[in-house]
């Protein structure tokens, strides 16, 4: 009977270097990565500058591994690719795999805040300057990629953080596609704006996401290649470009173009904690609005988003005086 019928796959069934798992989503065996290594102009910290760019503990997208090293999976100009990178004596090291691999590596310096001028910011508070003098690795990460910022930012528009991690981790799962490489667990690429804009209406349902986050995000890839050229522009000039799409405002612009340009001074308005924490932070008005909280801000122009920052690692926040919001989940309906 060998031979007359085709193998069927297996767990360790190996095909051309890949090993095929359950579900039909290959994992790549020990691929050869391209390998580049730089080495800072001050202290850096890996975890402060790329995480940011985590969506949530579970983010398909993102790996913090117990070594030090960051895994990231993107989709950039010419094709998914995946990077690792990892710090050795004061050398960054890092190995890239699959069509956006060299894209990856030219963009290393940039992503670990190689554009950023830490030199240049003041503290003007107490609590800001300890916290600056705490954590000297803070760089601006500056990604390159507008899309991969923009969809999980409008994602979590008016709903809980827990409700946005999960349908980003839903959705990218289920319409990405595996990470090149010997990525650790099961990682994966974003969807590509087509892939975006032919999810079903049911599947953005199934993951939480309502009919005006969903259109949003369909309007925003239908004009992707117009959205990624703001990444030439400046923040103030690429944040007026993303805000002509309906649906998308002040608050997703500034928390995109802070990971795509690195944008030192782009605060976020209109969000429900950033004002009492920076408010309590630095004049003890836990009830503090945006306009009292950009007034707090004023003496850092040019540094805003920095500022705030280090205003959230110092750790001084007001007491939570209300229960924590429930979380919704519109796919139960």
């Amino acid at each position: 009977m060998a031979g007359r019928f085709p193998q069927r796959p297996t767990r360790t069934t190996v095909r051309s270097g890949d090993v095929v798992v359950p579900g039909g989503v290959p994992r790549q065996g020990a691929m050869a990565g391209r390998r580049r290594t730089w080495v800072p102009e001050g202290p850096l910290d890996l975890g402060l500058v790329l995480g940011p760019l985590r969506r949530g503990p579970g983010d398909p997208t993102f790996r913090a591994m117990p070594d030090g090293s960051v895994w990231r999976a993107s989709r950039t100009p010419a094709g998914a690719g995946t990077l690792r990178v990892a710090m050795r004596g004061g050398v960054v090291e890092a190995e890239a795999w699959g069509p956006g691999a060299g894209w990856l590596l030219d963009q290393l310096p940039s992503m670990l805040g190689a554009s950023d001028a830490p030199e240049v910011f003041v503290p003007r508070h107490r609590a800001v300057a300890m916290a600056w003098r705490r954590r000297p690795g803070l760089r601006l990460t500056r990604t390159g990629l507008v899309l991969e910022s923009l969809i999980p930012s409008v994602l979590e528009q008016k709903v809980t953080t827990d409700e946005a991690y999960r349908a980003w981790r839903l959705l990218v799962r289920q319409f990405g596609e595996p990470a090149p490489g010997p990525v650790p667990g099961r990682m994966c690429v974003m969807p590509g704006a087509r892939e975006w804009a032919l999810i079903p209406s049911w599947e953005w349902h199934r993951a939480g996401v309502d009919d005006k986050r969903a259109s949003t995000i369909l309007r925003a890839v239908r004009v992707a290649g117009r959205l990624e050229e703001a990444v030439g522009m400046s923040p103030v000039d690429a944040q007026a470009r993303l805000e002509l799409v309906p649906g998308i405002g002040p608050w997703t612009s500034a928390e995109t173009v802070q990971r795509s340009h690195g944008a030192a001074d782009a605060v976020t308005v209109g969000d429900l904690h950033l004002p009492g924490i920076v408010g309590f932070a630095l004049a003890g008005d836990r009830d503090a609005d945006d306009a009292v909280m950009l007034a707090l801000l004023e003496p850092y122009a040019g540094q805003r988003h920095r500022a705030a920052r280090l205003v959230l690692l110092s750790g001084r926040g007001p007491a939570r005086r209300v229960p924590r919001m429930p979380r919704g989940d519109i796919g139960r309906l």
